[in-house]
């Protein structure tokens, strides 16, 4: 009897699976980053691009955004989807200005969070516990906190000295911090217009000048989010939630309890954003000045792939246009039809090189199209101007849209004891 040889399967080709950015690589494309824009705003000679004021206006602009993001980041990872960030960013512009005017802006930034963090336990209640969609919660909490806040104006702001019905009176400024010396040597360094060095001292003028400290503050949350749910056991379990809550209860972890905590700290977080916008930003609170922002911060959010890094640069983004939009309107955003341009460009030869020749046409034809605007126009229309913050926005998402991954159970419905 003849004994024959088995053939053992081949093993499946393992998938290239996308390479993870290093930091050469990130410095890198930072670096080129910066000698793009310094290329654009010698070429278009719109020298408020990367200006002190520029930086400094963008990077206040972008605050409430990545507080709103960094909410939704604390939500989704538990598996809790959060729409309803724009009400709890109401809720902390409406009561920190309510305590900051009458005891001092540092008490309405906490009662600020306060009011964002019941609007995140009320969101925690009706989808946690009573398991309602969490789409139809976060839009009913955004309903509810613009009709609770108008109420409140009546009978407080009104009767206010200095108030109204649809504004508080003036709160007193958070302390900002100048480094004397370094700042104006920068300033003065940006003022000569010189290519790259004075886009690099702009930068870091706008990180040195005028800096509120509840500006620091916000900016700290960032790693330390990422250092607590990426680095502690506690992170382990509240992540765990948004990507399999039955596993995690089969392991002893409470469910219920750590989506509660992180819809919580979801809403505080919001609520800290809307103080910002009411104490820092404008320094009196205005019916309607959030204007979106919750539903951009969830957009930041997504672009960044629910990591606090990526969120933080999608907040920064439309902080940076909108900016723009305030300094210099039409000319900076005429200049940016140049950069997209360019960038359009640029990605024509990656995906050239990448050989997907259809891609790299519609590139090429886009980047045409823009080109001949810039050269043919000398402003663009004021409506593009409003507009270019949240245009800007939605392309990016377009774009980044292949590469997301959301937690696995995010939105999902859950129901404690699944998991015995």
């Amino acid at each position: 009897m003849s004994t024959g040889t088995v053939a053992k399967p081949s093993a499946a080709p393992k998938k290239a699976g996308r390479r993870k950015l290093t930091w050469p690589w990130i410095l890198l494309i930072v670096a080129a980053g910066l000698v793009l824009f310094s290329l654009v705003r010698v070429v278009s000679g719109a020298d408020d691009l990367t200006s002190v004021g520029q930086i400094s206006g963008a990077l206040q602009l972008a605050v409430p955004i990545a507080m709103a993001g960094l909410g939704g980041l604390w939500s989704e990872r538990a598996g809790v989807v959060n729409i309803g960030l724009e009400g709890m960013m109401i809720l902390g512009t409406w009561f920190g200005a309510w305590a900051g005017y009458q005891w001092g802006p540092w008490t309405g930034v906490v009662v600020g969070i306060l009011g964002g963090a019941v609007g995140g336990l009320l969101h925690a209640i009706i989808t946690v516990t009573f398991n309602v969609n969490h789409i139809v919660s976060g839009v009913a909490i955004n309903i509810l906190a613009v009709g609770f806040t108008q109420y409140l104006s009546n009978f407080t702001f009104a009767e206010a000295e200095g108030g109204s019905s649809k504004q508080s009176p003036r709160i007193d400024p958070i302390t900002d911090v100048t480094i004397p010396g370094l700042s104006d040597w920068l300033i003065d360094l940006q003022q000569k217009h010189w290519f790259l060095i004075s886009d690099i001292a702009g930068i870091l003028g706008g990180l040195v000048t005028h800096l509120s400290l509840l500006t620091i503050v916000a900016a700290l949350l960032i790693p330390a989010t990422w250092w607590l749910l990426w680095r502690t056991s506690f992170g382990l379990r509240l992540r765990s939630c948004g990507e399999n809550p039955v596993a995690a209860e089969s392991l002893g972890v409470n469910v219920y309890k750590y989506k509660y905590i992180a819809v919580v700290v979801s809403g505080g977080l919001a609520g800290l954003g809307g103080a910002f916008l009411a104490i820092v930003s404008t320094g009196i609170y205005q019916e309607g000045q959030t204007g979106g922002r919750g539903y951009i911060g969830l957009a930041a959010m997504i672009f960044g792939n629910w990591m606090p890094g990526g969120m933080a640069l999608g907040a920064s983004l439309f902080g940076f246009t909108d900016s723009l939009k305030i300094r210099g309107g039409a000319e900076n955003v005429h200049a940016l039809l140049l950069l997209v341009a360019l960038l359009l460009v640029i990605a024509a030869l990656w995906q050239l090189y990448r050989k997907k020749y259809a891609v790299a046409a519609i590139s090429a034809t886009f980047s045409a199209a823009f080109f001949l605007w810039y050269f043919l126009t000398d402003e663009v229309p004021s409506q593009f101007v409003d507009a270019a913050p949240y245009i800007t926005t939605l392309l990016v998402l377009a774009l980044s849209a292949q590469r997301l991954r959301m937690p696995k159970a995010d939105g999902l419905p859950y129901r404690k004891g699944e998991g015995k």
